[in-house]
Parts: structure tokens; C-alpha cells; sequence
């Protein structure tokens, strides 16, 4: 007797499989609950194969997988789904119809995680290049969750062969702010479910990685949903290296309607916190960073201009 796999969350497989039309039964079940971000490449197809019907790779180089390291993805996949579709090819007169391409250690953790299906990329082409090149111009085009881009961006550079400067180039985002939505990958599972679920913004994820112990980051992300915590206040608990205390406040000096309004505009199109002081002769602008990628992020857009002109 078979026994039915767990209900999975709904962001399983998405990610590279949001760019690609599903074909099958589930089609008009997909095009109901979100709207498609992007037509079908060509020579592609995404679907929801049986893991059983999916034979190895003969040609798979890896024959040895660190344990803890599948364990911890089997983990991952059964608290919020697989972000990273599997690739495979069509077997033609074959009892198993299809055959691997990328994606062993993902299958192997799927049939661990209890997954009676897989997404998968199903790739009618054999060239690799135009799959790639298909998927880059539909990538900026897809509705994604912050984590689910993250997987993508990972699985273009794994899986592809594409590299950060192509991936910049080609969605117009800068390097930092590549390299920096992938690191939320690094993020513990629970983080990444909220994140996943829409519960942290971006925002609060990376202000969370500039702390370096999981718990740490675990017991701050539980304290932003309890208390409805801002960016800014996160960034504060981090930069003053509190371990998921309340901040013990220091009443500032006011700063008058404008400098706050300028601050808050700022704040906003930096993504960080700006507090701006004006004075009667002059005044002080400061930005907070996190990290040194996160710093790299910020000059980037100020390299790009910055819209935050205020009557003075």
C-alpha cells in the first residue's frame, strides 16, 4: 500500500520553475492560483514528475554525498518545499521516462523527504545554452518571493554555468545585490519559511546575516514577528550586539520636520537606516550598513542616483 506523500507548502519547486509554462494536469491548476510570469522557453517545459519514473545519471561524476549535508536539506524540503527544480530529459522507449541531467542530490533528498513527485525542468533540447539563455531573459520578468529568487539566482550560477556579472547584465541588478539575495540561502529553515511566507521582508533577512550565530538569528526572527520589529530597529539590535534584547533607548535630540522627512526618504530608497541632521550653517547625513556587501549594495544605488530631493 502506498502511503500518501506529505502536503508540501505551495512554493514547492518554484523559483526557475516560475519561468517556465507547466504542462500536464496541473497547468490549469497553476494558471488559477498565480498568473504565469513568463511564456515557455523554448525547448522546455516545467512539470511535476513521479520520482519514480526519473532513472540517474550514468554519467554523474559524484557517487558520494556528505550525509549531514543531505540530511539538512531533507530538512529544508520538508519545512518549505524544493526551491531548485531538477533538470531532466525525455527517455524515449524507455520503462523510465526520464533521465536526469542536474539535480542528484535534490532527487535523492526529495525520495528522503517522502516527495511521491518532483518539479522539474524538462529539457527537449540538447542545447544547454539556449535553456540557459531562455531562462535569463525570464528571470527578471518572474513574481518571486526574496527567497525563491535567491534559489533561482543560486541555481542559474550551479546549474548553468552562468556567472554573476551575466546574471547582472542580463536582470539589470548589480553584483552586491546578487551576491547578497543568494546569501539569504544561508539563513537557518525556519528563518527562511517566514521569509518564504512573506512574514520578513528581505530587508529583515539582511539585517539578520550580519549576525553569525544560527540561534541568534533564529531568536531575532522570532522577536520581528512578535513585536513587529522595523528594519531599522533590527539593524539596531544587531549593530549594538544585543542577543535578542529590547534596545534600551536613548531619548535623541528632535530633528525638525524636514531633516526627518529627508531621513526617512532616504531610508527608503537605500533600504537602511539614514538619519539627517540640519543645522543653521550645515548639517550631517548618516548611513548605517550592515556588512561590507551590504555597503557595496548601498554605493551601488547611490551610484545609480537616488530620487530623495526634498524642499529644503
Amino acid at each position: 500500500m502506498t502511503t500518501a506523500a506529505p502536503k508540501r507548502h505551495t512554493g514547492l519547486g518554484r523559483g526557475l520553475g516560475d519561468l517556465i509554462r507547466p504542462t500536464g494536469p496541473e497547468a490549469q491548476v497553476t494558471s488559477q492560483e498565480a498568473p504565469v510570469a513568463a511564456t515557455a522557453p523554448e525547448g522546455a517545459h516545467f512539470a511535476e514528475i513521479e520520482v519514480d519514473d526519473i532513472r540517474p545519471n550514468p554519467k554523474q561524476p559524484r557517487t558520494v554525498f556528505d550525509t549531514d549535508e543531505l540530511s539538512e536539506l531533507v530538512a529544508s524540503i520538508s519545512e518549505i518545499g524544493l526551491l531548485q527544480p531538477i533538470v531532466v530529459r525525455p527517455l524515449s522507449g524507455e520503462p523510465v521516462g526520464y533521465e536526469l541531467v542536474m539535480g542528484e542530490r535534490r532527487l535523492r533528498a526529495a525520495k528522503a523527504a517522502g516527495l511521491a513527485k518532483i518539479p522539474a525542468i524538462v529539457r527537449d533540447t540538447q542545447e544547454a545554452d539556449l535553456l540557459r539563455d531562455a531562462l535569463l531573459e525570464n528571470l527578471h520578468r518572474a513574481n518571486l518571493n526574496p527567497l525563491e529568487e535567491a534559489a533561482a539566482y543560486q541555481q542559474m550560477l550551479d546549474d548553468f554555468g552562468c556567472t554573476q556579472e551575466e546574471l547582472s547584465t542580463r536582470i539589470k541588478r548589480s553584483r552586491p545585490q546578487i551576491s547578497n539575495t543568494i546569501r539569504l540561502l544561508k539563513l537557518p529553515t525556519p528563518v527562511q519559511r517566514r521569509i518564504a511566507a512573506g512574514v520578513l521582508s528581505a530587508g529583515h533577512a539582511r539585517a539578520l546575516l550580519a549576525l553569525t550565530d544560527p540561534v541568534e538569528q533564529e531568536r531575532l526572527a522570532q522577536r520581528i514577528v512578535a513585536e513587529g520589529l522595523s528594519v531599522r530597529a533590527v539593524e539596531e539590535i544587531v549593530a549594538v550586539g544585543q542577543k535578542a534584547r529590547p534596545t534600551r533607548r536613548v531619548t535623541p535630540r528632535t530633528p525638525s520636520p524636514k531633516a526627518s522627512a529627508l531621513g526617512q526618504r532616504l531610508t527608503d530608497a537605500l533600504d537602511t537606516r539614514v538619519s539627517v541632521a540640519i543645522g543653521r550653517k550645515k548639517g550631517k547625513i548618516t548611513i548605517e550598513f550592515a556588512s561590507s556587501d551590504d555597503l557595496d549594495r548601498i554605493l551601488g544605488l547611490m551610484a545609480h542616483g537616488v530620487d530623495a530631493t526634498i524642499d529644503l
